[in-house]
């Protein structure tokens, strides 16, 4: 598809996302992001600039991953119930012709609101907290999970585009100056990072 004057495709690389012992949220998302992004390179078209993410939910000392099943699921949310965690997105892009690689690490506070047993159990039995880390989808407009935002929304949704297009400067890819604008009416969000983001500074 056409993304202003990009042409992107997609494919799903297979990689392990097995956590090591100890590893802390920031390296292990970043190190599966490059996994990704080198995995890919041979799927894609020859010379394509490659960009891929991996999105871990972490709660105190805990990293959570995609659920299990529908059960695990449920014991997902009611631990997050009530409480701010912290999402953690590792970028990576992959030049294909140079293959330099450059990386990136969004963090962004994420305070749930006190949602019911009820909720909980009509969201899960849609099926969509299934494949995300966390046991939710920040957009579903029915569960809507979230109290409130006060940093990368579209980093929660596993892609923060201002950090995107900050890497892809430093590649010297063409710049997107819209995408910021485009991202903020679409998720109907008035960034508060945004600016500084792409300023350069290291925050969510």
């Amino acid at each position: 598809m056409a993304l202003g004057t990009w042409i992107v495709s997609s494919c799903v690389p297979e990689v392990d996302e097995s956590r090591s012992a100890g590893e802390a949220p920031a390296h292990y998302v970043r190190r599966l992001a490059e996994a990704k992004a080198r995995a890919a390179i041979g799927g894609l078209p020859a010379g394509a600039v490659i960009a891929a993410a991996d999105t871990a939910v972490v709660d105190g000392n805990d990293v959570l991953g995609k659920p299990a099943d529908a059960a695990h699921a449920l014991l997902m949310l009611r631990q997050l119930r009530g409480r701010t965690h912290l999402v953690y997105t590792g970028l990576a892009v992959l030049d294909g012709i140079s293959r330099q690689l450059l990386t990136d690490v969004c963090v962004t506070d994420v305070p749930m609101r006190d949602y019911s047993d009820a909720e909980i159990s009509t969201y899960v039995a849609t099926g969509d907290p299934l494949d995300k880390a966390g046991a939710y989808g920040i957009q579903h407009a029915a569960f809507h999970p979230v109290r409130e935002m006060g940093g990368c929304y579209a980093s929660v949704m596993g892609l923060p585009l201002c950090h995107l297009l900050r890497l892809l400067a430093r590649l010297h890819v063409a710049s997107q100056p819209e995408l910021p604008d485009r991202c903020q009416a679409h998720l109907n969000y008035a960034c508060p990072v945004s600016n500084a983001i792409l300023g350069g500074a290291p925050v969510g």
